[in-house]
């Protein structure tokens, strides 16, 4: 229960933070979402893993780092956070004022697979791998996935990376449910793909 309670508390302001920071306009949106996500995770590293995210969890759960029996709280916990993140942002600022940008399927498909493979596979080597075990800089390289993700294809396919973000950005009206379901489909098989190549990789480790 703590574990899902901690995937909660940070799934929750990594996704205030987006759309907070989205909302405002500003060029530094990138580097807000980054250095919140990079304080959650130092926050929460030591109790549940700091997934905060589906695609995570699936990869760590297909390595070998997530027991099964976390995994379904996990999950219940990161939509529920996200949920609750896009409703509260929604009534602090109001929803936007233009209907959510229409955007190309393959390609948000192909950079949402990409990225997510990138932050899984960055995250299974830096926070779970034995060989870097012990780290104090696993926080700092997975913010800077997210960052190099947001900045270089953010404007193709909104750069969730995440399902749970997914969930809040349409819960905020910045995307559309078909975009939603591309982030369920492109950013789920990206995690699990990053899972099976570290295997490949590391084995068992």
């Amino acid at each position: 229960m703590k574990k899902a309670f901690v995937e909660f508390i940070g799934t929750f302001f990594l996704v205030l933070t987006i759309g907070l920071a989205v909302r405002s306009g500003s060029p530094l949106a990138p580097l807000a979402i980054a250095a919140g996500l990079m304080a959650v995770i130092y926050g929460g590293g030591h109790v549940s893993g700091a997934h905060f995210n589906p695609a995570v969890t699936l990869a760590a759960l297909i390595r070998g780092s997530c027991q099964r029996k976390d995994a379904l709280p996990y999950l219940a916990a990161q939509f529920l956070a996200a949920f609750a993140a896009g409703w509260l942002v929604c009534y602090l600022v109001g929803a936007p004022a233009s209907a959510p940008a229409v955007r190309g399927t393959i390609p948000s498909a192909i950079v949402e697979f990409l990225f997510t493979f990138a932050l899984a596979w960055v995250i299974l080597n830096v926070a779970t791998a034995k060989g870097t075990a012990g780290n104090s800089f696993y926080g700092l390289a997975i913010a800077m996935v997210v960052l190099a993700g947001a900045v270089s294809v953010g404007g193709i396919s909104g750069g969730a990376f995440n399902p749970a973000v997914g969930v809040g950005v349409y819960v905020m009206g910045l995307e559309s449910a078909r975009q939603l379901a591309l982030y369920f489909v492109a950013d789920l098989a990206g995690g699990a793909a990053a899972a099976y190549a570290f295997l490949l990789v590391n084995g068992k480790d």
